[in-house]
């Protein structure tokens, strides 16, 4: 039995260039306050951040109680009890939560009970009878027989009727079938084998599918906080751009555009927010537990995978070895050159013995006993063509069976590759994304400053935000491409 398709490890949902989207953050469209008793218009301070921790700080102590008070009354055994949710008990929960661990549990009982009974055939099998029965003892002559008015007058039918009781016990055992019933039972042994391989490829799936996961919603959760900073960021912008324009030192339009800027990191906070939300069911999905997406992650990473610099050929030898798809299709093969071998010794007689003991009688007081034993050999000699058709069967599926091993080794080079390369490029684009964050921030510093002297233009600052904003997304999508490329390498090498 092949595992299931691999997850994809594409980019988390709302990655895209510009930033990640997601979140609410309140704003006023009127940045102006009413008029006082002096008749003047006072700006009105911009929503910080800061005010926003202050009001969140308050809020702490008694969302605190209200957890400690579902933590009281006992949480439910497929959640954390407290804390942001680590890597560690997401994979915890879904070794202990996911269905298709089950599904491949319930598979290799099936093959322990296939096996099972093709070794049935090989043991003695013994049964026992008993019976009772009543029946009339009208003489019928049978065709061909001397007539009943031969010698002397037929005897009248009657319905007076008589018991008669049988007991019996009944054994055979199969003595030798050149080994046909033997190398089919070794064929099923093979197979309960090769299922207790699948049982590891669908754990090592579980495992990647949910470290993808919780990496995409990591990187998710990330791009709340870069909407959220670029927001902040506008705030600041807009108020800084309103109390030029009150002064008269810069046009109009460039508090409009300032309000526009500011309208789209809302969209942009909006869609991140909701992103990450996705991405928690998702995991809930990987997890095998049905749970709501309220729940904050951990800040764990992914260390290196050891040898993750090693040469390829090392890696792909490691790999060949430990991967239990290799394992399942290798013992499929075993499994199918023995069934051909079974099928082929169709064609040769079996011995078998055979023995019974028997107590019968007209009642429990007058039973009589007899006991035999027979030895049958049994020879084929034409069964329409079937011995021969499941011979060509078997060999058709061991051709199936030895061409899925060759493209799995392909396969298992290929993971290998990937996931090396994977890593390698992502540790180089950490770095450059780092440089990158660092120079834009240091952009958007500069065009703040310029526009605060009126030697820069409101454009410029636009920009410079943007940029800034599209560098903090890609050092994002840089780390959650290391953490993505080490967890399919791990698949890949066939480690846990």
């Amino acid at each position: 039995m092949r595992p299931r398709r691999e997850m994809p490890a594409g980019r988390p949902a709302g990655m895209e260039a510009t930033t990640g989207q997601a979140a609410r953050m309140a704003g006023h469209d009127n940045d102006d306050e009413p008029a006082g008793n002096g008749g003047e218009r006072r700006r009105r301070p911009p929503v910080g951040l800061g005010h926003r921790r202050r009001r969140h700080a308050r809020l702490v102590p008694c969302l605190a109680l209200v957890l400690l008070g579902h933590a009281a009354a006992g949480a439910p055994p497929t959640e954390a009890a407290s804390g942001p949710l680590t890597l560690a008990e997401a994979l915890e929960m879904a070794r202990a939560n996911q269905p298709a661990l089950r599904q491949a549990e319930g598979a290799r009982t099936v093959a322990d009970a296939q096996a099972d009974l093709t070794r049935a055939p090989l043991l003695p099998q013994l049964t026992a009878s008993g019976g009772y029965a009543r029946a009339t003892a009208n003489f019928v002559a049978p065709a061909g027989s001397l007539p009943t008015n031969v010698g002397g007058a037929g005897a009248a039918s009657s319905f007076d009727n008589y018991g008669f009781w049988r007991f019996g016990v009944a054994g055979s055992q199969l003595i030798w079938d050149f080994g046909q019933t033997l190398n089919h039972w070794r064929a099923a042994e093979a197979s309960r084998a090769a299922q207790a391989e699948s049982v590891r490829a669908t754990a090592a799936q579980v495992d990647y599918n949910v470290r993808i996961a919780f990496f995409t919603a990591r990187a998710a959760r990330e791009l709340v906080k870069v909407a959220t900073d670029t927001l902040s960021n506008l705030e600041k912008h807009l108020a800084q751009i309103q109390g030029f324009v009150e002064l008269g030192t810069h046009p109009e339009i460039d508090l409009s555009q300032a309000r526009a800027d500011r309208a789209n990191g809302r969209v942009q906070l909006i869609n991140a927010e909701n992103a990450y939300d996705v991405a928690r069911a998702q995991l809930n999905l990987a997890m095998g537990v049905e749970r709501a997406v309220d729940y904050e992650l951990s800040d764990d990473g992914l260390t290196a995978v050891d040898g993750e610099d090693a040469d390829v050929g090392k890696l792909v030898d490691e790999a060949a070895r430990a991967r239990p798809e290799i394992g399942n299709l290798r013992l499929l093969v075993e499994s199918q050159e023995l069934q051909l071998r079974s099928a082929r010794e169709g064609h040769l007689p079996s011995l078998g013995l055979n023995a019974s003991f028997t107590d019968n009688g007209p009642a429990l007081d007058r039973l009589t006993w007899n006991a035999s034993t027979s030895l049958v050999l049994s020879v084929p000699i034409f069964l329409g063509g079937q011995i021969d058709a499941q011979t060509r069967q078997s060999r058709g599926q061991l051709v199936q069976a030895r061409a899925q091993l060759d493209l799995e080794h392909q396969q298992v080079r290929l993971d290998v590759e990937q996931g090396r390369l994977g890593v390698r490029a992502a540790k180089a684009a950490i770095s450059a994304a780092a440089d990158a964050l660092a120079n834009t921030s240091d952009r958007l510093r500069l065009a703040e400053g310029r526009y605060q002297t009126g030697v820069g233009s409101v454009i410029e600052l636009g920009d410079a935000q943007v940029a800034q904003t599209a560098a903090a997304a890609q050092r994002v999508q840089a780390e959650y491409q290391l953490y993505t490329a080490r967890a399919q390498l791990l698949k890949a090498l066939g480690r846990t």
